[in-house]
């Protein structure tokens, strides 16, 4: 475990070191977050006039077909909000492990470039999240705990789609085919180095959660109410940047990883050994 957590944080710091490079990247995890909001509330109206997503067998056939059409497309729209801003992510950090300067108008632009496969992928994964979901709602424990597991093949299997669409002229279907090739073939299907990752920022998180609730503790023993909507606003702000931090990484991480895969062993800001070692053979 320890090895793995050092591990973990020598890509963190790896990927940091591009980050700092061009800080603009965070531009577009926020933007996928303020359109991702966007969207969830555009939904709220129909979802609530259909009883809730987590009513969808009650009620007569018609409003259940429609909590079913309602539910896709919300995964649909979400899911090509998330892909269109990480592609443009990954797209700009290709461009800095290639030795460029990326902006945030590159991204875009190429993220542009690639709508049509990044839709198609979008339904793709909107497809697979319906499927699970509704997998889920009718299984029992053994059965969630399964597919629980069928989800996390999936995201492991599709780990380096958007890098795929971004880098080759290919589908959403051939692109999902390459990244579980890919991973397959060089790192196997244990994927180490994202679960690290996802380790080391969720100690992040606890331990900002522990903070959170002295620093309201302390400020409340004031008497002060300003001072605890202060604090609150500004713990508030910090998991945010932390989160924005943490896509940021994750993206830039699976760019170099994709080139890495490709045999470009050489990204500007990472040692080739250690994303060889993120990875580990079952």
């Amino acid at each position: 475990m320890f090895e793995r957590f050092s591990r973990s944080w020598s890509l963190i710091k790896a990927s940091a070191g591009v980050l700092s490079k061009d800080k603009e990247l965070l531009v577009f995890p926020l933007l996928s977050s303020i359109c991702a909001l966007i969207v969830a509330a555009a939904f709220v109206l129909p979802i609530l006039g259909m009883r809730s997503l987590d009513a969808l067998g009650e009620g007569g056939a018609g409003v259940q077909a429609g909590a079913y059409v309602v539910t896709f497309l919300f995964y649909l729209v979400q899911y090509f909000v998330i892909f269109f801003f990480n592609s443009a992510l990954v797209g700009a950090a290709l461009i800095r492990l290639d030795g460029g300067n990326p902006t945030v108008g590159d991204g875009l632009r190429i993220a542009t470039r690639k709508i049509l496969p990044i839709l198609g992928y979008a339904a793709i994964a909107a497809t697979v999240g319906m499927i699970l979901r509704s997998l889920q709602e009718r299984a029992g424990l053994l059965g969630r705990i399964v597919i629980g597991l069928i989800g996390v093949a999936w995201t492991v299997a599709s780990f380096l789609v958007v890098p795929v669409l971004v880098s080759r002229d290919v589908g959403p279907i051939d692109a999902v085919k390459e990244s579980a090739a890919l991973l397959k073939k060089t790192w196997g299907e244990n994927l180490i180095g994202q679960g690290g990752v996802g380790v080391v920022f969720g100690l992040i998180y606890v331990a900002l959660f522990f903070v959170t609730v002295l620093a309201i503790i302390a400020s409340g023993m004031s008497g002060s109410g300003v001072l605890v909507g202060t604090v609150v606003a500004s713990m508030i702000v910090v998991f945010l940047l932390v989160a924005l931090i943490h896509s940021a990484l994750a993206g830039i991480y699976s760019a170099a990883l994709y080139r890495y895969a490709m045999g470009q062993e050489s990204s500007t800001g990472f040692d080739g050994q250690i994303l060889q070692q993120a990875f580990r053979l079952k």
